[in-house]
């Protein structure tokens, strides 16, 4: 399955612990960085949106 390229969360720190997203064919697929070609989220774009709506809408500053 070819997706688009993975694109590396902005609130990535350095080393290995980011989250990589990608889409293919309507679907938006997620991976962490430190194993890129082990398992592999899939999930539809308007799932993917609630999710990260909820979470800025709950984002704490500490």
């Amino acid at each position: 399955m070819t997706t688009s390229a993975w694109q590396r969360s902005s609130y990535c720190a350095q080393g290995e612990a980011c989250v990589h997203v990608a889409t293919h064919q309507g679907t938006v697929s997620l991976t962490e960085s430190s194993d890129p070609t082990g398992a592999i989220l899939r999930t539809t774009p308007s799932a993917w949106a609630a999710l990260v709506q909820s979470v800025k809408r709950n984002q704490t500053h500490g």
